[in-house]
């Protein structure tokens, strides 16, 4: 594959001098714990190889733009690789996933992504802009529909986020950093008002819930993605 980036080797060699715990957390990166294995968590990403993912719309991975670099799933900057999707659907799940920008960056993960309707879902913001005002295009909010509440601080590459979406049935949240910053129901007055007045208000059934794809969008911007995790919930049973 290409070699990475000026902005990955800059944020490789500034996590050079900080211990093991600090770069990794409690646990290697890219790997289960036997508790997560327990409790039915899968890796959508192993650091080496994105075997899980494939370009939108087709059978393989992208040939460019998207490398693998230190353990990181990277969307490299200044290409247009396109968005890449899981090969799996899913219905009720949590997803949980780590990713770093330099200030200014500009990326999303999308869930319920049909992609029969186009590139389009529910859209997870992610923008590196620490300090920026909340609104319906917010960090974390469901882009274009529903703000975020109280967000925690948003970190700037060397250091990294982390965020997990839960679909419980029709409810939906979206964490932060580890705080609960979203959360809503799936066809409820609320988003559908807020639909019917956003960019997706004709897009047929938008807002409703439905088992599809999860995307990794292409904005643009350079974006770094890893710890990606993902566990199918069964009937019944509630996200943490």
């Amino acid at each position: 594959m290409t070699c990475p980036s000026p902005f990955l080797l800059a944020a490789l060699a500034a996590t050079a001098f900080l211990p093991l715990a600090a770069i990794a957390g409690e646990s290697k990166p890219n790997t289960l714990s036997a508790g997560e294995k327990a409790a039915g968590w899968t890796l959508l990403f192993d650091g080496r190889t994105p075997t899980s993912w494939r370009s939108f719309g087709k059978p393989e991975f992208p040939a460019n733009g998207w490398i693998v670099a230190d353990g990181w799933l990277v969307k490299q900057g200044g290409q247009k690789p396109g968005n890449i999707v899981t090969r799996d659907e899913f219905t009720d799940f949590e997803f949980s996933w780590e990713w770093r920008m330099a200030r200014g960056g500009n990326n999303g993960v999308k869930y319920f992504v049909d992609e029969k309707r186009g590139k389009l879902g529910h859209e997870y913001q992610m923008l590196s802009n620490p300090g920026g005002k909340p609104g319906k295009g917010a960090t974390a909010g469901f882009y274009a529909v529903l703000a975020p509440r109280d967000l925690p601080e948003i970190k700037v590459a060397p250091e990294t986020n982390h965020s997990r979406i839960s679909v419980e049935g029709r409810r939906v949240r979206h964490w932060l950093n580890g705080k609960l910053v979203l959360d809503y129901t799936c066809g409820s007055e609320e988003v559908l008002a807020n639909v019917a007045t956003s960019k997706f208000k004709k897009v047929p059934d938008f807002g409703r819930k439905r088992t599809a794809r999860i995307m990794l969008t292409d904005h643009g911007s350079e974006c770094a993605f890893r710890n990606l995790k993902i566990r199918t919930l069964p009937p019944g049973e509630k996200a943490k």
